[in-house]
């Protein structure tokens, strides 16, 4: 297996292999697991249907269901023949899943009970479903799938092709299909070797995989050769068995899941030394709980910072530079990073005084949006000399070491009275109150300043603080401009499958 060619496919790497070791586990759920060479030849038959059903390259299947071996199998099977895959939630609304699939061109819809009610009933002239669990969410996969044995014909795949197109709406609104090519799921797989991925590798996920947040794991432990264990819902206790149950080495979490898990009575009882490395990325991941992590778990930790969409990748080591905890790392291998200014002119290099939105380049990027190249101008920055960069939305800044320092997201950030506040400042302020479990700050209208900040806090179990005595805390400690208008106790925030707070829905509620 040559990981480090110019271009290769994962498809072709599984069957590698299924060649030289046809037993070894590849992928497990709650139902089954399935060995490489059982997978190899799975992902032929799934191919060979594709082809029986005229999709070629470059055309789209939709996959709308909860984490399983068969979900997995599909998805590699569809890239062996270069047949692009949209990986929808569940979670979403009829309304904005038909668009979804209407906008992908998805030939074919792969489902399960667990999607039945945002799927629907068939309507006529709709495309194909197949159920990848024996339910009667549409025709069976057993059989749909061509005959044991089934070879699909030889496609050579090129880097440019759309690998997967991924559907970015959870804290934004209308769903954006992400289209990402075959090179850029290559590059994910060549940084591999240094996260310690090989054919020992056992990566517990317990995040979806129509989130792109899992895929930058999974696709590098099945391309090494690892297996994945597939852990359809998240519970802290049942994913801390699974963990000591399968020796696991490699995992990805988003931070609240880390949050549940470190304050897990149970924690410290359970067994976790064959962890490797833990990675994290899509949301905030704030400096005591990396450290509580670092502290008590064995195990490196990498913090992810970047986007669905690509441009480029800042990476912290949490293990090698526990002084840096409060920033996101720096700028990964490969990959240019800068910092634009109100006016989109470039913040220089080595200016540690200044915040602005953060743009990044790599190999790594999105082809554009789906359909939607207005959208993708409006992401996209160039620089003087005409070299593209994606916009991220997010306001930061660079130490002197070159680690940046996230603030909030653009959209996110409070001006008051003409003073720019970022919530993130306010919610650090926040935690280190012993009431406060969790929190976050959103800005509302204010006729004498503009916008005030306002937070939403959910109070430790067990704990009698009133939000009247925690709002004054809170303003005892924040500068004079900073101050919170009001502080609402709430029993859980509401977050997205991959734990991103969403801030509209809060809005919403102050709104009501």
């Amino acid at each position: 297996m040559n990981t480090m060619q110019e271009f290769g496919t994962i498809a072709q790497l599984v069957h590698e292999h299924a060649m030289q070791a046809p037993g070894r586990i590849a992928l497990v759920d709650n139902e089954r697991s399935l060995t490489y060479g059982a997978l190899d030849a799975l992902m032929d038959r799934i191919a060979a249907s594709l082809q029986r059903e005229g999709l070629k390259p470059g055309d789209a299947i939709a996959v709308c269901a909860t984490s399983s071996v068969n979900y997995a199998a599909v998805f590699l099977g569809a890239l062996r023949v270069g047949v692009a895959v949209a990986p929808l939630a569940p979670g979403s609304t009829p309304a904005s899943l038909a668009r979804m699939i209407e906008d992908a061109d998805a030939r074919i819809l792969f489902t399960d009970a667990s999607a039945a009610e945002v799927v629907g009933a068939p309507k006529e002239g709709g495309i194909p479903r197949v159920a990848l669990d024996g339910s009667n969410a549409g025709q069976s996969l057993e059989s749909w799938l061509a005959p044991v044995g089934a070879q699909p014909s030889a496609v050579e795949t090129q880097p440019s092709w759309a690998f997967n197109i991924i559907y970015s709406s959870g804290t934004t609104g209308e769903p954006k299909g992400i289209v990402q090519g075959h090179g850029m799921r290559w590059a994910h797989v060549q940084r591999g070797a240094k996260y310690g991925y090989g054919a020992d590798t056992v990566t517990l996920l317990s995040t979806p995989l129509y989130s792109n947040t899992t895929l930058v794991v999974f696709f590098p432990t099945i391309a090494f050769g690892g297996c994945v264990v597939l852990m359809p819902k998240f519970d802290a206790l049942g994913y801390l068995q699974l963990a000591e149950k399968h020796r696991v080495t490699h995992t990805m979490l988003v931070p609240v899941q880390y949050q549940r898990l470190m304050a897990h009575p149970r924690f410290d009882a359970h067994d976790l030394s064959s962890f490797r490395f833990k990675f994290s990325t899509s949301a905030p991941f704030n400096a005591a709980l990396k450290a509580d992590v670092l502290k008590r778990w064995p195990g490196g930790l990498i913090e992810f910072y970047g986007m669905t969409e690509g441009g480029g990748t800042c990476i912290l080591e949490a293990h090698l530079h526990p002084d840096k905890l409060h920033t996101v790392g720096s700028p990964a291998e490969g990959s240019d990073i800068r910092l634009i200014d109100e006016d989109g002119n470039e913040i220089p290099r080595g200016d540690t005084e200044r915040a602005g939105e953060v743009v990044g380049h790599s190999a790594g990027m999105m082809t554009g949006y789906h359909r939607q190249p207005a959208k993708t101008r409006e992401a996209e920055w160039f620089d003087a000399s005409g070299k593209r960069f994606i916009r991220t939305g997010d306001v930061g800044r660079f130490d002197a070491d070159g680690f940046l320092t996230l603030f909030d997201r653009k959209k996110d950030m409070i001006i008051s009275g003409g003073f720019n506040i970022y919530p993130s400042d306010l919610e650090t302020v926040l935690r280190g109150h012993a009431a406060v479990a969790d929190v976050a700050v959103i800005g509302v209208p204010s006729e004498q300043w503009g916008e005030t900040p306002v937070a939403f806090v959910v109070r430790r179990e067990g704990d009698g603080t009133t939000e009247e005595a925690l709002l004054q805390w809170a303003n005892a400690q924040l500068g004079k401009t900073q101050r919170l208008a009001r502080l609402h106790f709430i029993d859980e925030l509401p977050r997205s499958a991959i734990g991103k707070v969403l801030k509209r829905e809060l809005r919403e509620l102050v709104g009501r």
